[in-house]
């Protein structure tokens, strides 16, 4: 029963993330992993076939997320470190 609680809580808090906005997502998600998937493996989680299809995709919706996100934060570093040299000369 535990197994499943905590899959539970791990589904629920995704959908939570989900909602959230794209820098505070981002950080939720690492937690996220963190909390669920560092020492522990998604075969592990105990949910009914609806639920690990929410799981799969939110899981893939993020994992999308994220590398538009890594993407995203590439250009703008590229865009300050253009604009800090600017205003040094």
């Amino acid at each position: 029963m535990e197994r499943r609680n905590r899959s539970i809580e791990a589904l629920k808090r995704l959908i939570y993330i989900d909602s959230l906005d794209a820098v505070e997502r981002a950080a939720a998600l690492v937690k996220w992993h963190d909390d669920y998937l560092l020492k522990s493996d998604i075969r592990d989680f105990d949910l009914e076939l609806n639920e690990f299809k929410q799981l799969e995709e939110l899981f893939f919706k993020n994992i999308n997320f994220l590398k538009k996100h890594k993407e995203d934060s590439r250009l703008e570093l590229i865009r300050l470190s253009k604009v800090k040299k600017f205003l040094q000369h």
